[in-house]
């Protein structure tokens, strides 16, 4: 079995409003999972750079974060990051370039874990605009099926889409199963299931929650889901 997470972590910025790469790095040693994709990992302007050094995460993590070849600053790219368990091998990680009239973007990743099945991994934050929404997704699974190599894929992120059956939602759905994982926004009173992970027809869903620690609760205004996965 693989646990998988995915968190929107906003830079590291909590309900306090202080930037603490500490407190995200606790709430995710809280929930330990194998695969986490991130999203807001990076600073918005400037370099861009990584809100969580490559040095804390060595420190204080037993995850590595894939890298993409973007900017040097960078932990991922237009803010989205996989991190990884430091035994897990990496055969190949990217961008995908979504169609977008703000900066959006997602990433991918093939990915061998000491357990389990090899995985592509993909992590993502799509737009506000449901037009836009449809059209990334469309473009995620695109760069899937034209991948060299099928693999189990799981597919993370928040997805920005608030109606239950309709949109992005019901394209991904087409193709992938989703984990009920629940509302994860906002972590003060979460009602929004604006993150999702989903799995392709070769996984099975075994178990899946959002994480609502007290840490989570105050380190973003989003909460972390989870989700454990096994072959079908």
């Amino acid at each position: 079995m693989i646990k998988v997470a995915s968190y929107n972590m906003r830079k590291g910025v909590g309900l306090d409003r202080k930037r603490s790469p500490e407190r995200i790095l606790e709430v995710l040693n809280e929930i330990d999972a194998d695969v986490v994709a991130l999203q807001e990992a990076d600073r918005r302007f400037g370099a861009r750079a990584c809100v969580i050094s490559p040095q804390l995460l060595e420190a204080e993590s037993d995850w590595k974060a894939v890298d993409f070849g973007m900017r040097a600053a960078s932990m991922g790219w237009h803010g989205n990051a996989l991190l990884v368990r430091k035994a897990a091998t990496v055969e190949s990680g990217g961008p995908i370039h979504l169609p977008a009239l703000e900066p959006r973007g997602a990433v991918t990743a093939d990915v061998t874990l000491p357990v389990g099945p090899a995985l592509r991994i993909v992590g993502m934050h799509l737009d506000l605009s449901g037009l836009w929404r449809r059209r990334q997704a469309a473009a995620v699974m695109t760069h899937v099926d034209k991948a060299a190599e099928p693999r189990e894929t799981v597919l993370m992120g928040d997805l920005n889409e608030w109606t239950g059956a309709a949109g992005c939602l019901r394209d991904f759905a087409r193709r992938y199963q989703f984990a009920e994982t629940g509302p994860s926004f906002h972590a003060r009173r979460p009602v929004g299931r604006l993150d999702r992970i989903m799995v392709s027809p070769g996984l099975r869903v075994a178990d899946c929650g959002v994480h609502a620690s007290p840490s989570a609760r105050k380190a973003s205004d989003h909460l972390p889901i989870w989700a454990i996965l096994e072959p079908s």
